[in-house]
């Protein structure tokens, strides 16, 4: 598996699976350098995309293997390697949020997050906000 920095190339393939942010925003995080993808044979099967929090915190925005290539290990390595990132720019904390309806929250436990606050918007199911040290 070979996971890297996403370029501009990537984005007619991201942007029409990724439906939670409009390409114009894609396109500067991809020009920003804040989107990674894994790839098995020339093929996109992962990706991640985060910001920054607070302007200086980095926070995983989104972190998605397509269907069929879930439970191999493709999102673990994608956050190890975003974290191995961060580490290296001097960053000593990472963020992410996940709702907590979703099967993600025990994902990122298992990888060390812990919970660190949450956020109810009406309508919606609770939102957990999880840290890491790294």
């Amino acid at each position: 598996m070979d996971i890297r920095v996403a370029g501009q190339g990537e984005l007619p393939f991201l942007s029409s699976r990724d439906r939670h942010i409009e390409r114009g925003e894609l396109e500067t995080l991809l020009s920003l350098g804040r989107v990674m993808v894994a790839q098995e044979g020339g093929e996109t099967i992962g990706w991640l995309r985060w910001n920054l929090f607070w302007d200086n915190t980095p926070f995983l925005n989104l972190l998605f293997v397509l269907e069929g290539r879930r439970g191999r290990g493709v999102g673990t390595a994608l956050l190890a390697r975003w974290e191995e990132q961060m580490k290296g720019a001097g960053h000593p904390l990472v963020l992410t949020s996940t709702l907590s309806s979703e099967e993600a929250q025990h994902f990122y436990r298992r990888r060390g997050y812990t919970d660190a606050g949450a956020l109810l918007l009406p309508g919606e199911a609770l939102e957990i906000f999880f840290v890491k040290a790294i």
